[in-house]
């Protein structure tokens, strides 16, 4: 298989694992007796997994194989995922959903910069010279379409049976994923550094990150924008589940539920197909970033003071497209302006970055909803929001190379020596 179709094939099946119980996992942690703000905050330690395992996980990508990584993440996340089953027949107290959503953001560690440096690493050693966003932009398609058959499936089997056992269908799912990537899946040019011991590596791994994401201001200010955008889409995703049963008038219509992360699909289906032609339209990357951010906002602040289940139905799908639309773009941008050797350990950064956003934003948010309701806590996330667009501004002004960049080039040494 060329490397393109084994990264498409790997997407496909971690989004159609992950979508099952996309379209149910709030009301799913409600049904086992949590409130909102419990509820947010176990998605909240999810996200806390990931800032503490993210750099540790980068180190296992950059000195063992992406290879290995993503093969560790496939096994952890079915592993937890089968434990979140457990703990939701159990009626379990909240301090071992904590437990559990550290473990499962440790799962997710593994995957996140490793599988996309896989990617941009073979593509660079198989001689590619296209245009990044346009690969990225296929991956969200092929996302997309996996979200939209496993949001149904899981909301359709939820009210057939129980909203258990999507959680069973996610966990086989992985395992499949486990045998297929250790079949297929290959380091094309990546060698990988197994010179130092893992405190040294670690060690390395931070300065690296600090050296090719904090001193280059172009990426550095994206980076610190991260938390803003990513803290309130973590939040919005998940709360928009039970805010639309709300507006639907019927809290158990699960299928209702799976039918709004089906429309959030559709949405990113048409967001990475539009993706490049739409950033074809702006002279630079950062302004499409921005324009979408700003979309972004609007449609989140018009959601929450909506009161109509189809008028909501509407913005959701305008906020996912947008959210979708920026994120090839984004991931184009990054990529161009990181070495191949760091590309792992920055792009891990990146999330680390994003996931504190969630740490911290989706147990305010939820709080913000059990105190004034979901309409306020989305008109609240979208202000946040706002908060991250001087950032991104200040990333337009470093005039990058890689801003105006229509064709993928591998960075070698960093172009930016001055920072």
């Amino acid at each position: 298989m060329t490397v393109q179709r084994v990264y498409y094939v790997l997407l496909l099946g971690n989004t159609l694992a992950a979508s099952f119980i996309w379209g149910i996992n709030t009301i799913f942690l409600l049904d086992a007796g949590l409130t909102n703000f419990e509820a947010f905050a176990a998605n909240a330690f999810f996200t806390l997994g990931m800032v503490i395992f993210e750099i540790p996980t980068g180190v296992v990508a950059d000195t063992v194989g992406r290879k290995f990584s993503y093969l560790l993440g496939t096994i952890t996340l079915s592993v937890t995922t089968g434990l979140y089953w457990m703990l939701w027949v159990w009626h379990a107290p909240f301090f071992w959903w904590a437990v559990v959503s550290v473990l499962l953001g440790l799962g997710f560690t593994f995957f996140s910069g490793a599988v996309e440096a896989w990617l941009v690493d073979a593509l660079t050693a198989t001689g590619f010279t296209g245009n990044l966003e346009t690969v990225f932009g296929r991956g969200l398609v092929v996302e997309g379409i996996a979200m939209f058959v496993g949001s149904v499936l899981g909301g359709v089997i939820a009210q057939a049976t129980n909203l258990g056992v999507p959680f069973l269908l996610r966990a086989g799912v992985l395992v499949a994923m486990f045998v297929f990537a250790f079949v297929v899946m290959k380091d094309l040019g990546f060698t990988p550094d197994r010179s130092m011991g893992p405190l040294k590596a670690t060690r390395n791994v931070l300065e690296q990150s600090v050296e090719h994401g904090l001193k280059k201001r172009s990426v550095r200010y994206m980076i610190f924008a991260a938390p803003f955008a990513s803290g309130v889409g973590f939040y919005a995703f998940y709360a928009l589940q039970p805010y639309l049963l709300e507006l639907y008038g019927d809290e158990s219509a699960y299928s209702v539920a799976g039918l709004a992360a089906a429309m959030l699909s559709l949405a990113q289906i048409g967001g990475g197909l539009l993706a490049p032609k739409i950033r074809t339209a702006f002279s630079k990357r950062t302004t499409t970033v921005i324009a979408a951010s700003l979309a972004s906002v609007l449609a989140l602040i018009v959601l929450g003071l909506n009161s109509v289940f189809w008028v909501a139905i509407v913005f959701l799908v305008v906020w996912g497209f947008v959210f979708a639309l920026a994120g090839p773009v984004r991931q184009a941008y990054l990529n161009d302006m990181i070495p191949s050797k760091q590309r792992a350990t920055v792009l891990s950064f990146d999330s680390l970055f994003g996931s504190l956003g969630g740490v911290v934003i989706q147990p305010a948010l939820g709080r913000s909803a059990d105190l004034w309701g979901y309409g306020t806590s989305l008109v609240i996330g979208g202000v946040i929001e706002l908060i991250g667009v001087p950032f991104l501004l200040a990333s337009r002004r470093q005039r990058d190379p890689a801003d105006t960049r229509t064709e993928h080039q591998s960075v070698a040494v960093d172009p930016d020596p001055s920072k």
